[in-house]
């Protein structure tokens, strides 16, 4: 029986890691747009990425650079055999190098 919600099979993190990895200069704003969450939200899920080691954020003047680090396996124990680079690969618009 369907819940008659909507509901996607990413998760707000999958969305924002796509984002930085198809645009490594991206702001929070382009974030949030692209996502369809809030500034805020996008700031704490990137903190949540940075914080696990799965992005690196470096300043740029007065903007940030982001790396993905596309060799960190998926956090679920189901999908232990897979990295964030193929999850990347799979959707991202671009190809990443193995960080």
């Amino acid at each position: 029986m369907a819940s008659g919600g909507a509901w996607t099979f990413l998760t707000h993190h999958a969305h924002v890691l796509v984002a930085v990895a198809d645009n490594n200069d991206v702001t929070l704003a382009e974030i949030a747009r692209i996502v369809g969450i809030s500034e805020r939200s996008a700031v704490t899920i990137l903190n949540d990425l940075v914080a696990e080691g799965y992005v690196e954020r470096e300043r740029r003047g007065r903007r940030n650079h982001y790396t993905v680090r596309s060799r960190r396996p998926l956090r679920h124990p189901s999908n232990a055999g897979h990295t964030i680079g193929d999850l990347i690969g799979a959707l991202s618009r671009v190809s990443i190098s193995s960080a």
